[in-house]
């Protein structure tokens, strides 16, 4: 297995909204990419999501932590993904941010 990539996106939105804005947005997401995405299991515990994500017949999973003024991401990636790692990393804060900037 590769090592995590960590991603840490800023807001100062405070927990309560940056929270609810990420999962109004994975709501959006799933109905984006669901000709590509087979399953996307999602569990809220307080200010912590466990993400799993199966896709194109590879597992990815994530943790998310939603802090005052940040979200910090953690991802494993499979071994064939983690080579294109980076701009996974990319991806994943400009994605975050829209997210986030959202307003629903």
């Amino acid at each position: 297995m590769s090592k995590p990539l960590v991603v840490t996106i800023p807001h100062q939105l405070g927990r309560v909204t940056a929270q609810r804005r990420l999962a109004n947005g994975i709501e959006g997401l799933k109905s984006r990419f669901a000709d590509k995405v087979s399953a996307i299991d999602e569990r809220w515990t307080g200010d912590h999501l466990d993400l799993a994500i199966r896709a194109l017949g590879q597992s990815v999973s994530a943790q998310l932590d939603v802090l005052e003024d940040h979200v910090r991401v953690e991802v494993e990636l499979p071994w064939m993904l983690a080579m294109i790692a980076e701009k996974a990393k990319t991806y994943i804060e400009r994605e975050g941010q829209l997210l986030l900037d959202k307003k629903k």
